[in-house]
């Protein structure tokens, strides 16, 4: 079949890797859609870490009107949050997606963006002070759905993979998502259950927290 739908993940300096690859491997098993990671430039863009690169292929010039628009997190939304090409391009691409949608903390740039002014949205567990202070409405639920917004925001990291089956399901119809949720099989039994502040134990949170200001330092969205 020949690709009817294009889907665009931006890379940006800081990305966080699993929020763009996870609803990439979902989607990029449609025959009917095309994936491109897409960025200020072509080529190599370093994760969070600065440990993993990946090939942007295309510049957001190149992509003014996808069909869809997956905006990864990461720390590196630091500066996108003011980063007004960013700004620019993701206003001029939500007037004509048919969904616009973001993973952890890619819902602040839509939220800088002034996409979610007043609305309902999710983010990472720690940065829905940052979501609020752009006008969202933040929610706990892993996933939210704006359809008569076509926005769509996930919450921390693996909600993108939840988020984009969904996605396979609005696109083409259920069966399809089913299926490929097979082929990846998600099937996820997750030894803890510690995926949440609602079900993590204090040491558990103590220790995420720990780990997040040794990692990224103090302040500002760190997923």
């Amino acid at each position: 079949m020949t690709p009817s739908l294009q889907v665009v993940i931006p890379l940006f300096p800081g990305f966080t890797a699993l929020d763009g690859v996870g609803p990439y491997e979902i989607l990029q098993r449609l025959p009917s859609v095309e994936v491109t990671f897409i960025a200020h430039r072509r080529g190599e863009v370093r994760n969070d870490r600065g440990s993993l690169g990946m090939a942007a292929d295309a510049t957001f010039d190149e992509f003014p009107r996808p069909d869809v628009v997956v905006f990864p997190g990461g720390p590196g939304t630091r500066d996108l949050q003011s980063d007004q090409t960013v700004l620019a391009w993701i206003r001029q691409a939500h007037t004509t997606t048919r969904l616009t949608t973001s993973v952890c903390t890619g819902s602040l740039v839509l939220g800088a963006a002034g996409l979610l002014t007043g609305l309902a949205a999710t983010t990472h567990w720690a940065c829905t002070a940052e979501l609020a202070a752009h006008g969202a409405v933040p929610t706990p639920q892993r996933v939210v759905e704006l359809p008569e917004h076509r926005i769509i925001t996930s919450a921390g990291v693996s909600a993108g993979i939840d988020m984009a089956l969904r996605l396979v399901e609005l696109l083409v119809d259920r069966t399809a998502a089913e299926a490929v949720q097979l082929m990846v099989e998600y099937d996820p039994r997750p030894p803890f259950d510690a995926g949440s502040p609602a079900t993590a134990g204090a040491a558990a949170r103590s220790r995420a927290a720990e780990y997040r200001d040794r990692r990224d330092g103090s302040g500002g969205p760190r997923s």
